[in-house]
């Protein structure tokens, strides 16, 4: 196992595409348990163009699916491609999330998470959002792993 994966490597684990494959590398990761990501946030990411025109803002629930994308990366990285060959990761709920800080184009979002639990084909999450070592946010969230259809 490789201690980091590259957008390509990323590309072949998950079904993501542009523009909406948002993390750009996976790195630290420890097996089935923790990985640090890195999300580019630019003036002309799609998803700041219109929000807000005059101040761009990374919306939270970006950052939301930001952590919900890595998780899926750090876990489908871990087992066995049998195990998530033909299969879809769909988020199940977040618990709790907190935005401390507005994340304002260009810099770079970092988000360490963890996974906290996993029972069968649940598994639940943790994660943190820095810019600069700031705080920019937080959330816990739990997904699954389904069949595609």
């Amino acid at each position: 196992m490789t201690n980091s994966l590259s957008k390509k490597q990323i590309i072949e684990l998950l079904p993501h595409r542009e523009p909406m494959l948002l993390i750009e590398e996976l790195y630290d990761i420890k097996k089935l348990f923790s990985a640090t990501a890195i999300v580019n946030v630019k003036k002309d990411s799609f998803f700041v163009n219109g929000h807000f025109p005059d101040q761009p803002v990374m919306p939270g629930v970006f950052i939301v699916e930001s952590f919900g994308q890595a998780a899926a990366a750090l876990t489908a990285h871990g087992l066995d491609k049998s195990t998530y060959e033909n299969k879809l990761v769909f988020l199940m709920g977040v618990e709790k999330a907190k935005f401390r800080n507005p994340v304002i184009p260009d810099c770079k979002l970092i988000l360490k998470i963890e996974a906290i639990r996993s029972h069968g084909r649940v598994w639940k999450y943790k994660g943190e959002a820095f810019v600069d070592d700031k705080k920019m946010a937080d959330a816990v969230w739990s997904a699954t792993i389904v069949d595609k259809k």
